[in-house]
């Protein structure tokens, strides 16, 4: 009895070792950053920009968005883009996945204040709520003096 509990512990075991080894492992962090890329795409052209706005039945502005976003999926982050900033984990642009965040600073310093945030969606693209004329828009990353934070990776 105790020989055939053993074998059905290692069988489990080995099987747990091959869902683990297949990838669905990362399937939550994924599928988090995933979702967030393609939810965020819902909005182009559909809400407006307003400073301040922070909801799809009325406005949104670029923070807002993020925040909005994110809390769509229970993750619960700052309201300003600043604050954001300092919120998220710091990580390269070739390590940044689709979902995570796009930091846009006033100067070349890293670590200098944080004007504009949008959602990154791969390939220097980002999703971002720009100005009353544009409300939400697919973009190319149009500055060199970004940085890009995670908090699922």
């Amino acid at each position: 009895m105790e020989v055939r509990h053993k074998v059905g512990t290692i069988a489990g075991t080995m099987a747990l070792s091959l869902v683990l080894l297949s990838g669905t492992a990362s399937a939550h962090t994924e599928s988090f950053n995933q979702q967030t890329a393609s939810y965020v795409e819902t909005f182009i052209g559909q809400v407006p920009y307003t400073y301040g706005g922070s909801s799809p039945s009325t406005v949104f502005d670029c923070s807002g968005l993020t925040q909005y976003v994110y809390g769509h999926y229970g993750k619960s982050i700052p309201r300003t883009a600043d604050d954001q900033f300092h919120y998220f984990r710091s990580e390269s642009s070739s390590a940044a996945w689709g979902g995570d965040l796009v930091f846009f600073h006033v100067d070349s310093d890293p670590n200098s204040y944080v004007y504009h945030v949008a959602i990154y969606e791969g390939d220097n693209h980002m999703v971002s709520a720009t100005d009353p004329a544009g409300g939400i828009m697919w973009q190319t990353i149009w500055s060199s003096d970004v940085t890009f934070g995670t908090i699922s990776h």
